[in-house]
């Protein structure tokens, strides 16, 4: 009479020990990451051994090994990470408001605030991890959703009509770029203020 039970239970267990085993493997590799990172970071990208990280993390460097051959390929895992994290994030404060024009100044004001922190990091670091093809497939992701929120700001008359979305786009990410070098938040927001007022429609005939 307890066979269905002890059946049942046999079924069940390769389930939960493989949830189980694949949760605690992305802990590890988060962990993992944001100990490379913070590392990097704090001393710099040259000075940062395996050792360092395994240590920081809370595992043995057997283990380590097992999830990543190097400092530079924990650094680029991290990179992704935080990069799509950005991206959801604007994703969400494009969708939260109701009007087009407050649309594009969440995302925007977002964007500089992200290039703003990305100017406290290490020079070697940033020259690092912004190249190759993910940085490429993202900055395109990051166009997309500009120019969309443009078109939208267009269709309620509020856009300037002489220069393509596309075009204002890449004006927008550009100028906002220039944020990483600014010594405040506030001059961000600033920043982002005179970036607007060059969309506005009445700025063609200005």
């Amino acid at each position: 009479m307890c066979f269905p039970i002890v059946s049942m239970y046999v079924d069940l267990m390769p389930k939960l020990w493989t949830k189980t085993m694949k949760a605690h493997r992305h802990a590890v590799r988060e962990a993992i990451m944001d100990a490379a990172w913070t590392l990097a970071a704090k001393q710099g990208l040259t000075s940062v051994t395996m050792m360092e990280v395994a240590e920081k993390a809370g595992i043995g460097r057997a283990t380590l090994y097992k999830y990543f051959p190097d400092i530079e390929t924990i650094l680029f895992a991290w990179h992704r990470r935080h990069v799509a994290g950005h991206l959801e994030h604007l994703a969400k404060l494009r969708d939260q408001a109701d009007e087009p024009s407050e649309r594009l100044k969440a995302v925007l004001e977002a964007y500089g605030l992200i290039s703003y922190h990305r100017g406290r990091h290490a020079a070697e670091l940033v020259a690092l991890l912004h190249r190759g093809e993910q940085v490429a497939r993202a900055e395109h992701r990051l166009r997309d959703l500009v120019r969309d929120l443009l078109i939208d700001v267009a269709d309620i008359g509020e856009l300037r009509d002489d220069v393509a979305p596309d075009e204002l786009a890449a004006y927008c990410l550009h100028s906002l770029t220039a944020a990483s070098s600014l010594p405040s938040e506030a001059a961000v927001k600033r920043l982002v203020r005179v970036t607007l007022s060059g969309l506005r429609a009445n700025a063609s005939r200005s």
